[in-house]
């Protein structure tokens, strides 16, 4: 966020007639505006280096440079100054001429209305004010389109790292699931309800007696030896403990050897593997 720094109404005066200087200051003193004064163009221009100004007002018939020609230097070197003219002379088409090219805001004549010059300045410096605002609030409006767009760059970056994290893993867990399948020994992962989570194909042949079945959603009680089902349901394994390989012989007379080791030890897995190897070949 930019600060907002508060804006100091500022009032130049430029004309070569001090009566006139006093006259201006003495009715426009009452709204304290900080008014400084110039008696021809070229002190007017040097004011405006070192002053903030943001409204200007400038007799018209002034010797060395008119007042329409001061203001249209004051304009190319100082675009966001309000820019006022005041003339009893009636110079119609010089004045038009630099009103419709933005040189002047406003012409006023001499004599003036105190009333309606009092209010015309207020315009003036309401409408300077309002410029100042948009600018800073386009500033801001930069600024912040800027971070946005760092905070995009920097979302789409991590959007497609992340994206090639994943596609990365997709690859491993096709090749772990592909090794897994080929494995000449069968592998079933049972979970803590004794629901068998994940089997391989070589756990699947060796329990034909499933007619076709995936063992993959079954109880481990339905078609694992008892001596097995036991060791789940009534040992539950520590993760520090792997039981080592045990002979089991199936209902049809075929030997196994038999590893158990529960899950967790490096990933936040729960649950048991079983590792079943057949005397022959599955």
């Amino acid at each position: 966020m930019i600060e907002e720094t508060p804006i100091s109404r500022t009032l130049l005066l430029v004309d070569d007639e001090p009566n006139i200087i006093s006259a201006l200051k003495r009715t426009l003193r009452r709204d304290g505006y900080l008014i400084l004064t110039a008696h021809s163009a070229e002190e007017g221009l040097n004011l405006l280096v070192n002053h903030e100004v943001g409204v200007i007002i400038s007799d018209q018939r002034m010797p060395q440079m008119t007042g329409v020609e001061f203001l249209r230097k004051v304009k190319e070197l100082y675009p966001k100054t309000i820019r006022l003219v005041l003339s009893g002379y009636t110079e119609l088409e010089s004045v038009t001429n630099a009103i419709n090219e933005g040189a002047i805001f406003k012409f006023l004549t001499k004599p003036w209305d105190d009333e309606l010059l009092l209010k015309n300045v207020r315009e003036s410096f309401e409408y300077y004010e309002m410029e100042i605002e948009n600018q800073r609030l386009t500033k801001e409006l930069a600024v912040s389109n800027e971070k946005l767009f760092r905070l995009n760059q920097n979302l789409e970056q991590q959007v497609q790292q992340k994206t090639r994290e994943i596609f990365h893993n997709m690859t491993m867990l096709k090749i772990s699931q592909e090794i897994l399948e080929n494995l000449p020994i069968a592998i079933i992962g049972v979970d803590n309800n004794n629901m068998v989570a994940t089997c391989n194909h070589c756990a699947d042949q060796l329990f034909p007696s499933q007619q076709g079945r995936c063992l993959l959603g079954l109880q481990a009680y339905e078609f694992l030896p008892a001596v097995l089902t036991q060791q789940l349901q009534n040992s539950p394994l520590c993760t520090e403990q792997v039981m080592g390989a045990q002979r089991i012989q199936l209902d049809d007379g075929r030997v196994l050897q038999a590893w158990i080791t529960p899950m967790g030890d490096s990933s936040q897995s729960k649950g048991t593997v079983i590792m079943l190897l057949p005397s022959e070949e599955c």
